[in-house]
């Protein structure tokens, strides 16, 4: 099996990563259904072909995790040294050159595993920045009988609650590597669209507490689950679904899951629902029977953010409040795969998640103790799809704004971030290292455009501020790097390497004030 090309090249730049720095941990930012599990096979299968001896150990949280890597891994490698390692699914294999295991599982049993030289963590935004937890314990343990272990994350959100960026000192990660965005698969048409609409159902959370950066689970539940209001979000979905047929909604907890889920049965609608306590072999009919298309609806409870791959859903009820950035690119990444007939994902944000995390494709984690805030975000008049303000045209039904004299400051669609853009053909680029507003350095680069009459554009990056702000600058300074082969491992020592890279043939950008946000490169 082949793997795409930029399959292919989070594996080459993962091992440049690791010719350039002898020491540290890098994690591999993949948006959902881009295909990690392809990635892992296919890097353990060069690792044991190049050094036979490797001992790789695969780790996640949940069972049905497990199950699919492992999965992935036979069919693209049937003959592969495989074991798993997980009491949940009742195998206790250690032996194998690769080894697919659940921490709760192995927290304890570093002794029984042994040697191991590559610890790989799917979902790695879970492990904690200290030193506490399961994972760092097991880490710790695997590290005392091999010093030379190196940690591999990979994972769609590479932040963590209450901590920020899961590469902010003092956590595990040193480094991240990020091969591919959203909207570049969405581009190529191997992700779908998500689009967003307003509802005319809210929830009022003024009365919920906050514990540990997110809302206290007792009170969103009193806040969101009594009988009208789950009878006005299953009514409002009804509405806005039309032809869909494949709906997930995510709950505050599991009365509030079985509550839609009876409201939406009492609108005729067929739906079941999956907790945590949901017996394996009953999930696994609902999940089997929701593919078949014979349960339009499936309700859940902190269950269907991860190890849940539908490519059918193409409605999302997102009926969970969350501060968590994690969770809520989680929850909406489940309707971004692709399926034959599917156009685009229905986003219902009950729940006012879109506004306080921002575009989907380019979320606003934020700092421990920093306060959320809401996106600008207005409303079409025509279908109610949400965008932000400085959309004007829609994109569902091209209702057109009328542009009016005083100036607005452009941001990112809320949903997605490809607003309104202007295209110029470029000549040539320069590299220079300069100082913000703020005293700190950055990364600055100018394309240079054929025609005097076109502004010349800078793009900034604050590689060296720290935070998010850091993250989305190396984010896309490593979405370029993927499209010229280039490396930016080496940025701390200097910007030869970056004057060296082929400039793009032209750019899109949006007018930002008096600045430009480049939006797009081609080569």
């Amino acid at each position: 099996m082949a793997l795409r090309d930029y399959q292919q090249r989070a594996i080459d730049m993962l091992n440049d990563w690791f010719t350039r720095h002898p020491e540290g941990h890098p994690v591999i930012e993949m948006p959902t259904g881009s295909g990690k599990s392809h990635v892992i096979a296919a890097y353990c299968q060069e690792a044991l072909r190049e050094w036979p001896e490797t001992r790789i150990l695969m780790l996640t949280h949940v069972k049905e995790l497990i199950e699919q890597n492992a999965s992935k891994m036979r069919e693209y490698w049937p003959t592969a040294p495989l074991g798993i390692y997980s009491a949940g699914l009742r195998q206790r294999d250690a032996s194998q050159s690769i080894v697919f295991g659940g921490v709760q599982s192995l927290a304890r049993k570093a002794d029984e595993i042994g040697h191991v030289d590559l610890l790989i963590v799917d979902e790695a935004h879970r492990i904690p920045a200290g030193a506490a937890g399961q994972y760092r314990k097991l880490i710790d343990d695997l590290t005392a009988i091999n010093p030379a272990l190196r940690v591999i994350g990979l994972t769609a959100t590479p932040y963590r609650l209450g901590h920020g960026m899961i590469t902010d000192p003092p956590a595990l990660f040193s480094s991240l590597i990020v091969p591919v965005t959203y909207m570049e698969l969405l581009k190529a048409g191997h992700l779908a669209r998500l689009t967003c609409k307003r509802t005319a159902t809210t929830y009022d959370l003024d009365n919920v507490r906050r514990r540990g950066g997110e809302y206290v689970e007792a009170d969103l539940d009193a806040a969101v689950n009594d009988l009208k209001t789950n009878d006005d979000v299953a009514a409002e979905i009804i509405q806005h679904a039309g032809e869909r047929r494949s709906w997930i909604v995510f709950a505050v907890s599991v009365a509030h899951a079985y509550g839609l889920r009876d409201a939406l049965l009492r609108q005729g609608v067929t739906a079941a629902t999956v907790v945590g306590e949901t017996p394996s072999e009953e999930r696994a009919e609902i999940i089997a029977a929701f593919k078949r298309g014979e349960i339009q609806a499936i309700t859940n409870a902190n269950v269907l953010t991860t190890g849940f791959d539908a490519p059918n859903v193409d409605l999302i009820g997102a009926c969970r409040p969350t501060l968590s950035t994690s969770l809520y690119v989680q929850m909406l990444g489940r309707g971004t795969r692709t399926a034959e007939g599917k156009k685009d994902c229905l986003v219902l944000d009950f729940a006012g998640i879109v506004s306080t995390h921002g575009p989907f494709d380019n979320p606003r984690p934020r700092k421990p103790g920093q306060k959320a805030g809401d996106a600008p975000v207005k409303a079409c008049p025509e279908c109610d799809t949400l965008v932000h303000l400085s959309v004007m045209e829609c994109p569902t039904c091209g209702h057109v704004w009328e542009r009016k004299p005083p100036s607005l400051k452009l941001h990112d669609d809320p949903i997605l971030s490809d607003a309104a853009e202007e295209t110029i053909p470029v000549t040539s680029w320069n590299w220079s290292v300069e100082t913000s507003a703020a005293g700190k350095k950055m990364l600055s680069v100018r394309y240079y455009p054929r025609s005097l009459s076109q502004p010349i554009i800078r793009e900034n990056f604050v590689v060296w501020h720290g935070g998010s702000a850091t993250y989305m600058a190396m984010k896309r300074l490593a979405a370029i790097a993927a499209r010229v082969n280039g490396t930016i491992s080496g940025i701390e020592n200097g910007i030869d390497e970056l004057q060296g890279w082929p400039c793009p043939k032209e750019i899109s950008f949006r007018r930002n004030g008096k600045y430009y946000d480049v939006t797009r490169r081609s080569w």
